[in-house]
């Protein structure tokens, strides 16, 4: 069991980070040895209960760490979890300030807008089908207060997943309609391609991804509810970016989402 204190001083040390634009060591030595996945959501839980004590409004979770391909450049073998905030949200061809990340890493994911509440787990997967209002192609710039993005699980799970921004498209489609575990993903950056994948990367099938968090957000005291955001997963690698990447990621039959990182 980890001290409170040092739950509360690596939770300081992140906010701090954010605020200042200045990335910090890792805080894993503050919550274990690296690998105490309960420490890690602590720390992210005491600073998610300070960001909505401050006015911020939550619209979903994101899911990290589902492509073996990202788990291969983190150096990490598990999923994680995060919360997603209405003010790090973006449509698509949105630009986006620079001043908002550190280090950003684009990757193409599937979103998923949520119907109904899902609050009564172990869910089945028709249950989550069922749940599913429609799917929509999306971006999402992770960022890492960590420095270098030197992480291990603990550091990202404590630094709420390596969130950053997320932009969505703007043509729902509904699951009838495209077989998200078939879709195909490709994400260039001014123009040229820098990854590829496709939503059985996403843990088998963003919607098995869904599944896995709506379990683990009953466990955590946090069901998600009707209209949440879930962004399920990187489909292929990360990419880090930098002001004035444009970012664009074919989805297929899912469409096209676009994004650029303006130096503002």
């Amino acid at each position: 069991m980890v001290d409170d204190a040092l739950i509360e001083q690596a939770a300081d040390a992140l906010l701090e980070a954010e605020r200042a634009r200045v990335p910090i060591p890792p805080i894993r030595h503050l919550i274990g040895d690296g690998s105490d996945v309960e420490a890690g959501y602590a720390v992210q839980r005491r600073n998610t209960d300070r960001w909505v004590a401050g006015g911020r409004r939550v619209t979903g979770r994101k899911i990290g760490l589902t492509s073996p391909a990202v788990q291969l450049q983190l150096g990490v073998d598990q999923p994680d979890f995060g919360t997603l905030f209405a003010d790090n949200e973006y449509g698509d061809g949105s630009e986006l300030p620079a001043t908002r990340v550190l280090q950003p890493r684009a990757e193409g994911e599937v979103a998923l807008v949520l119907e109904h509440d899902l609050d009564a787990a172990p869910h089945g997967f028709a249950e989550i089908v069922r749940a599913v209002a429609f799917a929509l192609p999306a971006i999402e710039i992770a960022d890492s207060r960590i420095a270098g993005w030197d992480i291990r699980i603990a550091d990202t799970v404590a630094d709420n997943a390596s969130a950053g921004l997320y932009v969505v498209g703007g043509r729902p489609m509904p699951l009838a309609a495209v077989d998200v575990r078939d879709v195909p993903m490709r994400m260039s950056v001014n123009g040229a391609e820098v990854s590829t994948g496709s939503g059985a990367a996403c843990l088998g099938n963003p919607l098995q991804a869904a599944r896995w968090l709506a379990d683990v957000s009953c466990a955590s005291g946090t069901p998600l509810r009707a209209g949440d955001v879930l962004m399920t997963g990187a489909l292929g690698p990360m990419w880090a970016i930098s002001a004035g990447d444009e970012v664009v990621a074919d989805f297929g039959p899912l469409g096209t989402v676009s994004t650029r990182l303006i130096d503002a």
